[in-house]
């Protein structure tokens, strides 16, 4: 996967993927992230990439011209031929797993990192396939978000985790929340792991965790999950002890 990230702060990005799973898959070729600075898209000598807002208000807005030609730059430099532009602002819809799934099938992402009190609103009109957001509270850009949705698009992306079963098992993938997970020691102080894991047996042990990630996600975030409308195999589950 390609995916381009049109910013006004590129070194923002050069830690976080330069470090743990972002990392090997980069090495790997599976994952191609680059950084473009919109200011290299401005023709004045102070590279001006915001202005005051028609109608007056408060703050700037950021200017058409330069998010235009970026975006036109790095799509003439993707071989697909098929970008999907992402406008990374409040007004977006909210990002979850499913919208990760569905980005994780595409080959060229662009990400316009946004600031200032917006941008011009031609951008949206004629450039953007999808507006997103990670929430509802403020920051001051665009840059975090545009992190926080690569690293969950590029942990679906074939090889960049070491199983399929890592992130099939994720939190949220299907809608639960994730199962309790234990590792060794077997006993530490008083806290014991859960005899059934230590069982061996395979199918009792995917019941409990099938049953725990039900119970988590009711107790935790029932917004996600109504006991009426779950099948009759999960009723039966949390029905017993």
């Amino acid at each position: 996967m390609k995916i381009d990230i049109l910013t006004l702060f590129p070194e923002m990005f050069e830690s976080p993927f330069s470090a743990s799973i972002i990392k090997r898959a980069r090495e790997k070729g599976l994952l191609n992230i680059t950084m473009t600075n919109i200011r290299d898209f401005t023709h004045d000598k102070h590279r001006i990439v915001d202005d005051y807002p028609f109608g007056g208000g408060a703050g700037m807005v950021m200017k058409p011209e330069p998010i235009f030609e970026a975006v036109e730059y790095v799509k003439s430099l993707s071989a697909t031929g098929d970008s999907k532009v992402i406008l990374l602002c409040p007004q977006g819809m909210m990002f979850n797993q499913q919208l990760a799934k569905d980005l994780a099938r595409e080959q060229h992402l662009i990400f316009i990192c946004g600031h200032y009190e917006g941008i011009d609103e031609r951008v949206r009109e004629k450039l953007v396939d999808y507006e997103i957001s990670i929430g509802d509270f403020v920051l001051t850009g665009g840059e975090l978000p545009a992190m926080v949705i690569t690293d969950a698009v590029a942990r679906m992306i074939p090889g960049v985790l070491g199983e399929e079963e890592s992130f099939v098992t994720d939190s949220f993938y299907e809608g639960l929340l994730g199962y309790p997970q234990y590792t060794r020691p077997r006993e530490y102080g008083e806290l014991k792991v859960p005899e059934v894991l230590l069982s061996g047996d395979h199918e009792r042990i995917r019941l409990w965790r099938r049953k725990m990630s039900l119970k988590r996600t009711l107790e935790r975030r029932p917004d996600m999950l109504k006991v009426e409308d779950l099948p009759k195999q999960d009723k039966k589950l949390l029905e017993k002890e």
